[in-house]
């Protein structure tokens, strides 16, 4: 607490200064009644005595703590107020806030690691849910390339709230239309059809909820991608032999039937 053994007559300015707050502040708790000099000048400025300083620590720490004003008059004023009762009420709320700051800790961590990592399961957790093929690194490479990209921010932001039960369930729902991709090369489906077309929408909607928002002109983009890269290439034409030059036509007759030419179709 503050040496008020040498206060009385102290300034407005001298008091702001001894215990940290604005003259701002001050005027105010003057104004309203809740902490007013006893002294003036014959000027009219205002003097704080000794009590006045100690009254103003205890608003300082009091509102350091989280009390309201009206709720500090009451605790200085009423002799009727349980202060115990008020500072024991006023640290569950402190604990509180303290948890709730915790968890937006956590919160703020787990988004920074899906920003700079994309995937947050480990290596094994990888392996069980999308088979032992998968390469863990892919990831850090996605994020090498597309990292500055609001993709990849829509992606992370989600992939930081996804636990290892929901990557499940996007896997298996993979799974299971990468198995109709494959029956409709099987069933001689062409592309353009109806049932192209509704597998086309499919992966659009399936990816887009897993991933981030996709356009058709950015499937398009995709679908090159599926029959050129390697890796992909190899993915689509293990399930069915050449399953990926099919899906790239399907998804350019549907961007076609929605005025897209995949010809000059963008990243947009």
């Amino acid at each position: 607490m503050p040496d008020a053994a040498d206060a009385d007559g102290l300034t407005v300015g001298q008091v702001s200064t001894r215990l940290g707050v604005t003259v701002r502040a001050l005027h105010h708790w003057d104004d309203i009644g809740l902490a007013r000099p006893s002294l003036r000048t014959a000027a009219g400025y205002r003097l704080y005595t000794a009590g006045d300083l100690e009254r103003l620590h205890r608003i300082v720490v009091y509102r350091e703590i989280g009390l309201g004003l009206e709720r500090i008059r009451a605790v200085l004023d009423d002799p009727t107020a349980d202060v115990l009762g008020a500072l024991r009420a006023q640290r569950t709320q402190v604990a509180q806030r303290i948890d709730r700051l915790r968890q937006l800790s956590a919160g703020l961590d787990r988004m920074i690691d899906a920003h700079e990592r994309g995937l947050l399961l480990t290596a094994e957790q990888q392996a069980a849910i999308f088979g032992p093929e998968w390469n863990a690194d892919q990831h850090a490479q996605a994020r090498q390339r597309y990292g500055d990209t609001a993709q990849w921010q829509q992606y992370a932001e989600r992939s930081a709230s996804r636990s290892a039960e929901e990557w499940q369930a996007v896997a298996d729902a993979v799974a299971d239309l990468d198995r109709a991709l494959g029956y409709a090369v099987d069933a001689g489906v062409t592309p353009g059809s109806p049932e192209a077309d509704h597998l086309v929408e499919r992966h659009r909607e399936l990816f887009s909820s897993s991933y981030f928002p996709l356009t058709r002109q950015m499937q398009v983009c995709l679908g090159r991608m599926f029959e050129a890269d390697p890796a992909f290439a190899a993915h689509y034409d293990g399930i069915r032999a050449g399953l990926a030059t099919w899906f790239r036509r399907s998804i350019d007759a549907s961007a076609r039937a929605h005025g897209i030419d995949p010809d000059t179709a963008t990243w947009q």
